[in-house]
């Protein structure tokens, strides 16, 4: 009796256990810097997009936790002797739907990025890929593009020439795939919740505009064993300091950037919970130079000179940034020192009198002063900076007023060709060379070409570069180009980029590095 007993306790311990166990759900709440304007890989062009996207999709190669490249989909790969050929080999992995994913949902994916009707901002990026370029200006039909399967396991690769950063570009969003039978089967539609198809980690749960993104584990991963976080919920926090208090109330996990005037207090209230490493990425402001009167370079040279970099690195983001000079990054190991302004080591107040002096001789002073607008995304960073700027340009006799939007219309703004006559943004490499930086104002680059700079020269330069297999010529090419850049001033560098997070002790796996990517799929949290 007493034996029956206890093992009628015991079974119901069991279940009271087993049902505790199944509610022990772990979740993590992310601060995202803004809303995603899509989640169709194939069209984004943000980093909040890209967080999330790089948690519900897998491509050949990831970042590991170090940002490292690794294995994703291919477990393994050869190139050919010659450098323009690589062999993807695809581990045993599904969809979240259940189906194979195999290397014809790779060539199905990269034939629908660099077709034209797609209508993808990032296309270019991919133009290494033999033919990409002649079938995403409508030359060619996508099915010529360089890629091909073998066979369902494996998928070949070609190029238009040995690409040394190839292996690095296959990391970005751009190299996810779609599930083809859903993009047939929905349309546009396919990034919805209810058709979305992923092969990553994580599946789309619950997109809800200016609220949250929930994804769910996908228990069809092929390493969900070691995916220990369940759910990611992931919050748009333009709102900076909103996310910090969201964070210090213990709603909030991590904050993925900081209002920086307040990082003296976040450093002695979080210690090492606040994480400002080295982010490889150049801070710019965009000036349309096909508007006058600002298709004149000695106004753009002007208003470059007058602005302190020292000031706005030091005092407004408190030394979480370093002044930049050029637009391409120091610490490219392949490209050496960049090509820096001629003014670097200039005093301020010679550069504003130079700065005054082109204003004259391009027509404006006291009685005609250059009247100019500055376009921010919503950020008291954003804010902090345009209103120095401004006071900076006012020593110089220009009349500045600014205009915020959130950050999805601001983006959209500077992609679709919006009116605008300076506009903030910021660009961070997608793979670890200057040809990533420089690319930006080629003329066929519509989609971050946000100036408008058509420089056939300076294309030329960035065409030669593409071909020439020479390391060391190369990198030459690559430094008149940009030198060439900064005499032409589309782009006002300002800052080089450090990354600004806030992170909890409860997780773990968040690794600080250059590219600030952070899988969720390499974190756990302690509840």
């Amino acid at each position: 009796m007493a034996s029956g007993f206890l093992r009628i306790l015991f079974a119901g311990m069991m279940l009271i256990s087993g049902v505790f166990s199944a509610r022990a759900e772990v979740v993590y709440h992310r601060g995202n810097d803004a809303n995603p304007e899509t989640l169709d890989q194939h069209k984004t062009s943000t980093i909040p997009e890209a967080n999330i996207l790089a948690d519900l999709y897998e491509g050949l190669l990831v970042y590991d936790p170090a940002a490292k490249v690794s294995p994703g989909m291919a477990e393994s790969w050869e190139m050919s002797s010659d450098g323009t050929v690589y062999t993807f080999h695809l581990r045993d992995a599904k969809w979240s739907n259940g189906d194979p994913v195999t290397a014809g949902d790779f060539v199905f994916s990269l034939r629908r990025i660099v077709d034209p009707a797609t209508g993808a901002k990032y296309a270019n990026i991919l133009y290494p890929i033999k033919n990409a370029e002649a079938v995403n200006k409508g030359e060619m039909k996508p099915a010529e593009l360089g890629v091909r399967a073998l066979d369902d396991r494996t998928l070949e690769i070609a190029l238009e020439q040995p690409t040394p950063y190839f292996l690095q570009l296959l990391t970005h969003q751009t190299g996810l795939p779609v599930h083809p039978a859903s993009v047939e089967k929905y349309g546009s539609d396919f990034v919805r919740p209810e058709n979305m198809v992923t092969n990553g980690a994580y599946t789309l749960t619950e997109f809800t505009p200016d609220d949250k993104v929930v994804l769910d584990k996908s228990p069809t991963y092929y390493d969900a064993a070691n995916v220990r976080i369940d759910r990611v919920i992931y919050y748009p926090m333009e709102d900076r300091a909103a996310c910090v208090r969201r964070f210090e109330a213990g709603e909030i996990d991590s904050c993925s950037e900081l209002p920086t005037d307040q990082m003296a207090t976040l450093r002695e209230k979080f210690g090492d919970q606040v994480r400002t490493p080295p982010y490889l990425g150049t801070y710019y402001y965009a000036i349309r130079t096909d508007k006058p009167p600002f298709d004149d370079v000695r106004v753009r040279q002007a208003l470059s000179l007058a602005i302190d970099r020292v000031y706005l690195a030091e005092e407004i983001w408190t030394d979480t940034m370093l002044p930049a000079y050029s637009l391409v990054p120091p610490g490219i190991a392949n490209y050496g020192e960049p090509s820096y302004a001629a003014f670097k080591d200039e005093p301020m107040l010679d550069r504003e009198d130079e700065a005054a002096a082109l204003l004259k001789e391009a027509g404006f002073g006291p009685d005609k002063p250059l009247k100019v607008e500055i376009s921010y995304n919503t950020s008291e960073n954003h804010k902090n900076t345009a209103v120095a700027i401004a006071d900076m340009w006012k020593a110089i006799g220009v009349e500045t007023s600014l205009l915020n939007r959130d950050g999805a219309s601001h983006y959209a703004y500077l992609r679709d060709k919006g009116d605008f006559d300076v506009a903030r943004a910021g660009w961070i490499a997608d793979y670890a060379d200057a040809q990533n930086f420089l690319f930006l104002v080629q003329s066929d680059n519509p989609g971050f070409n946000y100036a408008n700079y058509d420089n056939p020269d300076y294309d030329a330069l960035m065409h030669k570069a593409a071909a020439e297999q020479d390391p060391e010529k190369r990198s030459a090419i690559l430094h008149e180009a940009e030198a060439m850049f900064m005499r032409d001033v589309p782009y006002i560098p300002l800052m080089y980029y450090s990354s600004h997070s806030l992170v909890s002790p409860k997780l773990t796996g968040w690794v600080d590095n250059i590219q600030n990517k952070h899988l969720t799929r390499y974190m756990t949290k302690e509840e």
